[in-house]
């Protein structure tokens, strides 16, 4: 790659505290404690980092930029800079912040640009060089240690190298996916050299995975900054590859990359103030929709993981995703109307909920000045707050497992596959089954719609819990059935994360429900008129939260997977 990668020598402290657990770490299983900061992240060398942060001076932007820079080093799976992110921010002063990383469809893109012969190829949009989007991780992370962190970005970055260059023992889940797919890795020289050993056999679990083209990269960030990443010879080793294999991508792309800051969307749900994001993201609308929607219900009376109170939850599922599929899209190019978050509007869906039995919702609604009231033109989650009052929400993605599935060689970044959250044509289901309309069409410049749905919840002016979600369009219900528990039912966040999940997005007409739930359950649910798919597992959620009387903190990890939540 062109570009000098020299080594810098970083804080012997600060690296040596993040290394401490880096061959061997086992999961950590609890809720935990914390007096002065709290996080809570898939991984436990991410949350590790989190917490070095803190302990070396940072806040909790610090914190959540050190954990999602790792992440892209030990959960490269999910999530990297070779991808985006929405982070929603309250600073201790009381500001709200929403920043919007999402990825830009490249210049040169246009509608149809995966349609051949008037059929849209979807494995284009999934796989390979055209799949990949303009990233903005790198971006949104400098922006906001600029703006709000203590600690310069160089720390974070030389301390995630340090992982990369030395190792990580995989685990079972990342052993999994990397084995399921090494005849695509194959195809792609940077792919092969960084996922599959000399022997074409992909890392396994219980090995040391050492990814030095990744911590170079990295280092050269620390040492030029994040233009040699965003025009500079990343941007221009990307490009020059993309060209010669058949992508679209260029330095240019890179380089006329432009973070947005947008306005948070704020309701209110049983005495709290419930503060989510904004479209491009889909998750925060319909969040908050579907807790206006639930206003007209009980839940509680109704009783936890209930047939009823699932029933009710899972209609007001389909109509919040009847209306996703129609209105949803980037708001700097489509208007989404604000109308879709009114209460009022909530009002008119929850009377078409019957208690009985399923309800058929053949499209979406139409709220109230549509037209005229508007918004303003496979991922991981980490939570964490500090005890000044920062408080960080961030959702963090390359898209689908591994993204695009490309490297390009001598970079070490994987590049995500976000083209595929555009309607690739209308009325063709992306990856995650979800269909679009004319409001997610493709165009140049153009964020694609996205499900990333970072949460906080404020009591009497304070926050009191963040929470966010990963899983393609799960992480909406994921999110929604933890703010439930929480709020309805009064659980602990451990407690919240741990309660049998379900999900319904409209289109397929169906449940996805965990095997978790009561066989009876299941079978009232039958019996109402829902068809039920049965699965072991959905998604994975992570949240932290406040007393608001003692200021004690607690955190918790999704038990689904081997993260972790740490104190300080």
């Amino acid at each position: 790659m062109k570009g000098a990668h020299r080594r810098i020598p970083a804080s012997r402290a600060w690296v040596c505290a993040v290394l401490a657990a880096v061959l061997i770490h086992p999961a950590h299983a609890g809720p935990a404690w914390g007096e002065r900061g709290i996080a809570a992240t898939v991984h436990p060398l991410a949350t590790d980092a989190a917490i070095n942060a803190f302990k070396h001076g940072g806040n909790a932007i610090d914190a959540a930029v050190a954990a999602a820079l790792t992440l892209g080093v030990v959960d490269g799976h999910n999530s990297g800079i070779g991808g985006g992110c929405f982070m929603l921010i309250r600073l201790a002063d009381g500001r709200f912040v929403a920043m919007d990383g999402r990825e830009m469809a490249p210049a040169a893109a246009t509608r149809d640009m995966y349609v051949r012969d008037g059929k849209a190829d979807i494995k284009l949009s999934q796989t390979g060089p055209l799949a990949v989007a303009t990233p903005g991780a790198l971006a949104a992370y400098d922006e906001v240690i600029k703006r709000h962190g203590r600690l310069p970005l160089r720390n974070h970055l030389l301390a995630a190298a340090e992982i990369a260059e030395r190792g990580f023992t995989v685990d079972s889940k990342c052993a999994a996916r990397l084995r399921n797919l090494v005849s695509v890795f194959a195809r792609f020289d940077g792919s092969r050299a960084v996922f599959l050993k000399s022997d074409g056999q992909p890392w396994a679990e219980g090995e040391v995975w050492k990814q030095p083209d990744l911590a170079r990269t990295y280092r050269a960030i620390a040492e030029h900054g994040t233009g040699w990443f965003y025009g500079g010879p990343f941007a221009q080793t990307v490009g020059e590859w993309m060209k010669k294999n058949g992508g679209v991508l260029t330095a240019d792309d890179f380089r006329n990359y432009r973070l947005k800051f947008r306005e948070p969307i704020t309701t209110k749900y049983r005495g709290f103030t419930v503060v989510t994001f904004p479209p491009p993201s889909s998750g925060g609308v319909h969040v908050a929709q579907m807790l206006n929607i639930l206003q007209s219900f009980d839940l509680k009376s109704l009783g936890q993981n209930s047939a009823d109170m699932a029933h009710v939850v899972i209609e007001a599922m389909k109509l919040a995703f009847a209306d996703r599929a129609y209105w949803l899209g980037d708001p700097d190019f489509t208007n989404v109307p604000r109308g879709l978050v009114s209460p009022d509007y909530a009002k008119t869906l929850a009377a078409r909920i019957r208690l009985d039995q399923v309800s058929v919702v053949a499209g979406h609604g139409t709220p109230e000045r549509a037209a005229d009231d508007v918004f303003g033109k496979h991922t991981t989650h980490l939570s964490v707050a500090d005890a000044e009052g920062n408080w960080v929400a961030c959702t963090t993605t390359v898209n689908s497992t591994f993204g695009s599935k490309v490297v390009v060689p001598g970079t070490g970044v994987v590049l995500n596959n976000q083209m595929d959250d555009f309607s690739v044509q209308p009325g063709v289901p992306n990856s995650a089954k979800l269909i679009g309309a004319e409001a997610n069409a493709i165009a140049p410049g153009k964020r694609p719609l996205s499900s990333m749905s970072p949460t906080l919840v404020l009591k009497d002016g304070q926050p009191v819990l963040a929470i966010g979600a990963a899983g393609g369009p799960t992480i909406i219900s994921q999110t929604l059935l933890g703010l439930i528990g929480v709020l309805d039912f009064g659980l602990s966040v451990d407690a919240a994360l741990a309660g049998p999940r379900f999900h319904h997005q409209w289109s397929p007409d169906e449940v996805k429900i965990e095997r978790a739930f009561a066989a009876d359950v299941r079978e009232e649910l039958r019996r109402r008129g829902h068809k039920l798919v049965e699965t072991e597992s959905i998604g994975v959620s992570q949240a932290v939260a406040r007393d608001p009387v003692t200021g004690r903190f607690t955190g918790a990890h999704d038990p689904r997977v081997a993260g972790k939540a740490a104190g300080w």
